[in-house]
């Protein structure tokens, strides 16, 4: 094993045991605690994700040249059919802004505008768009939509979500 994966180790393993009292109404009782993201996106309520993501994703602690890999690995990973929703949650939030599908899909270079006939690669440019420009709309299709972060890599999730992650990374690097 290399020093750098044993270093990504070490930070999960002090992610996962995080001061959780620094936390804002995450309880520190262990049977609280997230088995695994499917338990996570089970039990957590829309709001609830929503209030994380808006407390601890800021783009600006991810380079685009450490993000755009993984939002292109993670969005290949998830099911077809919850790419779609991913798709027409950026889509619908995006329009309220103003841009349209038909815009976005010339500016952004995508096959297409419908999100039931849509690749990996252009779901992940409506995602890597959002989340540079419009990082709150990011931060909502993320909440909405938590598939994608099943799909990060310890250490991005960890940037993204901050101590919270702890509640359910322990598991996941085991």
């Amino acid at each position: 094993m290399t020093s750098s994966e044993e270093y990504k180790r070490q930070i999960m393993r002090d992610l996962a045991q995080g001061n959780v009292e620094s936390l804002d109404n995450v309880p520190s009782d262990p049977s609280q605690e997230y088995q695994n993201f499917d338990d996570f996106a089970q039990r957590t309520t829309l709001d609830q994700r929503r209030q994380m993501f808006e407390r601890s994703l800021h783009p600006d602690r991810i380079p685009a040249s450490q993000m755009e890999p993984e939002l292109q690995k993670a969005i290949a990973n998830i099911k077809p059919n919850e790419r779609d929703d991913v798709a027409r949650a950026f889509f619908k939030h995006l329009k309220q802004r103003g841009l349209d599908e038909r815009h976005l899909e010339q500016q952004l270079g995508l096959s297409t505008r419908n999100p039931n006939r849509m690749s990996a690669d252009d779901v992940s440019r409506l995602a890597s768009f959002a989340y540079h420009n419009h990082p709150d709309i990011f931060r909502e299709v993320l909440a909405e939509q938590p598939a994608i972060i099943k799909f990060l890599s310890n250490p991005i999730v960890g940037a993204i979500l901050g101590f919270a992650a702890a509640k359910w990374l322990g598991g996941r690097n085991k």
